[in-house]
């Protein structure tokens, strides 16, 4: 895999038990330690809810070391500075957006114990489709990324106004990463990319339920999807031209229902590799499309 890490958003679903994880594990084993066996990477998205609490930080990071000595996490920025309070039912704006300084300190306190240990990868600092891109939002971006610039920063946009030169020169000029995402192209939605602009490079795939993406009755159906082995080999060969041109590419599969991360981030790492990987057994049982590329355990 060189310089390509895999992995899932998050691990905290109760809908994986059972189809990721075999049954009873949490007695056993952390699910984090338990996905380290397979996967080079995680995403934390509790962080986007609330900060992460140092001892918690400390704990994790021991957790997936003792299973994979060279794992890196990457991790969400507390939505107070990226989401409106109201993001539901409101634009995420400049104006909407009011972190605090204690905000600040509670989240580089987490970040700090990740980063002690070795175990930060990156930070994300994901914005939704509401958020433009104006000079506004350029000048509250601006001041957000000083607020963090001893962290490797990863920027989401979700907007399609985003995806400028002029971005891309600003952001390689402050040595930020741009994400690029898999999402279902409604309006204005930025299309798939592969840019690079700082030594780290970035991929997240959200899947493509169009349906459900804007409507749902409850919120991981919008996660509902499966993508297919050409989707999968279409987004191999970007990440094969993004790694290229990065020190370190993290590549995120967000598509958690129901485990289709997992899977979608194995299918992955076969083509990546052209090798047989390593899977759980449980989930090779229920996903069968693996059994080819899977050397199960």
């Amino acid at each position: 895999m060189g310089n390509i890490r895999i992995g899932t958003a998050g691990w905290s679903y109760k809908d994986w038990e059972g189809i990721v994880y075999p049954a009873g594990l949490k007695r056993k084993m952390h699910p984090a330690e338990y996905l380290a066996q397979y996967f080079d990477t995680i995403e934390i998205n509790t962080s986007f809810y609330g900060p992460i609490k140092p001892a918690m930080a400390k704990a994790w990071s021991r957790s997936v070391g003792s299973t994979n000595p060279e794992f890196q996490f990457t991790t969400k920025l507390y939505k107070s500075f990226t989401h409106a309070p109201g993001a539901a039912v409101q634009p995420t704006s400049a104006e909407t957006l009011a972190p605090t300084d204690q905000d600040e300190r509670d989240v580089k306190e987490g970040l700090e114990a990740l980063a002690v240990e070795n175990r930060l990868g990156a930070l994300l600092i994901q914005f939704p489709i509401s958020f433009k891109n104006t000079p506004d939002n350029r000048g509250y971006l601006d001041r957000l990324l000083r607020r963090f610039s001893e962290y490797p920063r990863v920027i989401e946009v979700r907007h399609s106004s985003w995806n400028s030169e002029d971005v891309l020169r600003d952001f390689a000029e402050h040595g930020v990463s741009f994400c690029n995402i898999d999402q279902p192209l409604l309006g204005k939605a930025i299309r798939p990319s592969e840019h690079v602009t700082a030594p780290v490079a970035y991929v997240r795939l959200h899947g493509r339920n169009y349906e459900q993406w804007f409507e749902h009755e409850k919120a991981h159906d919008r996660y509902n999807y499966l993508y297919t082995e050409p989707e999968i080999a279409k987004w191999s060969g970007r990440i094969r031209k993004i790694a290229d041109k990065a020190e370190t590419t993290f590549v995120v599969a967000n598509n958690h229902f129901q485990g289709k991360a997992a899977v979608n981030g194995l299918q992955l790492k076969h083509q990546l590799t052209g090798k047989k990987v390593k899977a759980p057994a449980v989930l090779v049982e229920h996903y069968p499309q693996l059994k080819e590329i899977a050397e199960v355990s």
